[in-house]
């Protein structure tokens, strides 16, 4: 950052440029990309992204999915993708572990088949 600092302080349309990108910005001048990109618009929510693992998309639903995580690589909703996988993980393997203790404490209650 040092050295762009010093490059853009010893160039003067390096930073003509830079001004005017700043006051396209400050004034409320936007592409249709920069406002896209800002608010996610081709995002996945935390639902659809759950339905997805779930498998409860249908074909051309969750071909978007695919597509937005693995052709356009978004980071966010791959991060959402892999929190919301961890959780299901956590919850598989937790109700495993419920299921076995509640065996084990129910084993010896059980009465056996009297012949």
């Amino acid at each position: 950052m040092a050295a762009m600092e010093a490059e853009l302080r010893g160039r003067t349309d390096l930073l003509q440029q830079l001004a005017t990108i700043n006051a396209r910005r400050d004034a409320g001048v936007h592409s249709l990309g920069e406002i896209w990109r800002r608010n996610r618009l081709s995002c996945l929510t935390r639902e659809q992204l759950g339905s997805f693992l779930l498998g409860a998309l249908d074909q051309e639903q969750a071909a978007y999915v695919t597509f937005h995580l693995e052709t356009i690589g978004c980071r966010y909703c791959q991060a959402n993708h892999d929190d919301l996988r961890r959780e299901q993980e956590e919850s598989q393997d937790h109700a495993q572990r419920r299921r076995s203790k509640y065996f084990q404490t129910s084993a010896g209650h059980l009465k056996r088949k009297q012949k």
